[in-house]
C-alpha cells in the first residue's frame, strides 16, 4: 500500500490504498468483451482505458442543446488527469468545417497506411516498417492545436506526423520506397523522414529524439521565438535515461519543450504492466506537471494540447503530455502483433475507441453530414494514395553519387564524384 498525492482540477486529492485498488478506482466501466482480453493478456495491474459505451460504442457526448450562438456543439468527454496543475474543462465547442477537417485528415493517413502495407508486402518497401494504424487521433488533434511554425520531432512511427504536418503523400511513400522523389531523397526510408520547415524526424533510436526536442527548445529560447518544441516518444522509450536527462534540462532552463507520450500499451511486444513499474507516464518527470489524454479523440486532444500550448507559451517551462492510445498493427511490419495480444483484444478496442469512427458518429449523430458524403471523402482519400503510389513507383532510385551528398551542411569536393580538372 502506498500514499499518493495528486493535483486536480477540484483541488488535492490523498489516495490510499494498494495499487490494485487504485488502479480498478480509476478504469472502470470497461465493456465486458475488451476486459476480459485485456486483462488476460496485459496483466491485472495494467493501466487499461476506461470506455463509457452508447450508440455504436462511443464516449464523447454531445448535446445539440447546448450550442452556442455560432453553432458549434458541445462535445464532453472524460475528464482529464493532471499533476501539479489544474485540469482544462472536459468538454469542447465543435462545428461541421471542423469534424469534417477531423474526418478526412485521419482517413488520409489510415490510408496512407494501408497502402504501405501492401507496398511492404510486395517487397516494394523494404526494412524496418512502423505503421500508425489506430493513433491518427494523436497527431491530427495536436496538429489543430499547435502552430504550424512549432517545431515537431517524433521517434520512427512517424508516416502519420508527415502528412499531419502538410507534406504529401506522394513524397513520403517516394521515401517509404528509397526514390529520389521522396522526402530525404530517398537517403532515410520509413525511419528518418523530415518536412521542411518544422518536422525535425522520424529517428530510429529509441528515445534518442528526446534530447534533441530539448535542444530544439534551447534554441527557441535563446532566439527569443514564441514556439515550442512538441517532443514525441512512446511508452517504451519512457523508461529511457536520456528523456530523463531531457527533462531535468529542460525543467532547469525552462524550455518551451512539451514531451509527449504517445502510449499505445506495447513496448513492442511487451505491454506496459510488464515494462513499467510506474505506469502514470505523466508524472514521471516529478518537478514537470503532466496531463493524461484519452488519445483516441481528436477533440480531448485538441482541448488539452490548447492547454499545453498555452501554458508553454506564456514562459512557464516545459510540461508532460500521456497519450492514452492504441496501435492495431504489430510493432512494425515483421511483427503479425498476435503473439502476445488476441485478436479478440484489437476487435474490441477498434469497436469501442476507433478515432476515425468517433467523428463519423459525431457528424451523423448530429445531423452535420450524410454517409453518402463521408464515403465521399474516403474515396477521395483512396484516389489520393492510390496516385501518390503510382508516383512513387515511377520515380527514380538516387544517383549513386547521392551516396556522398548532403555529408556537411555545405557540399564540398568529394574525391570520388568531383569533376576532373583539366590541365592545359
Amino acid at each position: 500500500a502506498r500514499r499518493r498525492i495528486r493535483m486536480t482540477s477540484s483541488g488535492i486529492n490523498a489516495e490510499y490504498g494498494g495499487y490494485q485498488s487504485m488502479m480498478s478506482s480509476k478504469f472502470t466501466r470497461l465493456s465486458t468483451t475488451a476486459s476480459s482480453s485485456l486483462r488476460g493478456c496485459l496483466g491485472s495491474k495494467t493501466n487499461i482505458p476506461s470506455i463509457t459505451t452508447f450508440s455504436r460504442g462511443f464516449a464523447s457526448k454531445s448535446k445539440k442543446e447546448d450550442q452556442n450562438a455560432g453553432g458549434k456543439i458541445k462535445i464532453e468527454f472524460k475528464p482529464f488527469e493532471v499533476y501539479r496543475c489544474d485540469a482544462p474543462e472536459n468538454f469542447a465547442y465543435t462545428d461541421k468545417a471542423e469534424l469534417l477537417d477531423f474526418f478526412t485528415l485521419m482517413s488520409r493517413m489510415r490510408r496512407m497506411e494501408v497502402v504501405s502495407d501492401q507496398l511492404y508486402k510486395q517487397k516494394l518497401i523494404r526494412g524496418f516498417c512502423h505503421l500508425y494504424n489506430g493513433q491518427e487521433a494523436v497527431a491530427a488533434g495536436m496538429e489543430a492545436a499547435s502552430l504550424k511554425t512549432d517545431p515537431v520531432i517524433t521517434a520512427y512511427r512517424d508516416h502519420g506526423w508527415m502528412v499531419a504536418r502538410g507534406a504529401s503523400p506522394a513524397e513520403t511513400l517516394a521515401e517509404l520506397m528509397m526514390k529520389a522523389t521522396g522526402c530525404s531523397r530517398g537517403k532515410g526510408g520509413s525511419m528518418h523522414m523530415f518536412h521542411i520547415p518544422s518536422f525535425y524526424g522520424g529517428h530510429g533510436i529509441v528515445g534518442a529524439q528526446t534530447p534533441l526536442g530539448a535542444g530544439i527548445a534551447f534554441a527557441l529560447k535563446y532566439r527569443g521565438q514564441k514556439e515550442v518544441c512538441w517532443t514525441y516518444y512512446g511508452d517504451g522509450a519512457a523508461n529511457q535515461g536520456q528523456l530523463f536527462e531531457a527533462y531535468n534540462m529542460a525543467k532547469l532552463w525552462s524550455l518551451p519543450c512539451v514531451f509527449v507520450c504517445e502510449n499505445n500499451h506495447y513496448a513492442m511486444g511487451t505491454s506496459t504492466g510488464r515494462a513499467s513499474a510506474d505506469l502514470n507516464y505523466f508524472e514521471r518527470a516529478h518537478f514537470i506537471p503532466g496531463i493524461k489524454v484519452d488519445g483516441m479523440n481528436v477533440l480531448a486532444v485538441k482541448k488539452a494540447g490548447e492547454f499545453v500550448a498555452d501554458y508553454v507559451r506564456s514562459g512557464k517551462g516545459p510540461f508532460v503530455m500521456e497519450m492514452d492510445t492504441y496501435r492495431y498493427v504489430g510493432h512494425s511490419m515483421s511483427d503479425p502483433g498476435t503473439t502476445y495480444r488476441t485478436r479478440d483484444e484489437v476487435s474490441a478496442i477498434r469497436a469501442e475507441r476507433d478515432p476515425i469512427e468517433k467523428v463519423r458518429h459525431l457528424l451523423l449523430q448530429n445531423n452535420l453530414a450524410t454517409e453518402e458524403e463521408l464515403k465521399q471523402i474516403e474515396n477521395a482519400a483512396r484516389k489520393e494514395m492510390d496516385d501518390a503510389m503510382e508516383f512513387a513507383t515511377k520515380s527514380p532510385f538516387p544517383d549513386d553519387k547521392e551516396v556522398f551528398t548532403h555529408i556537411y551542411s555545405k557540399d564540398v569536393p568529394t574525391r570520388s564524384v568531383e569533376t576532373p580538372t583539366v590541365v592545359s
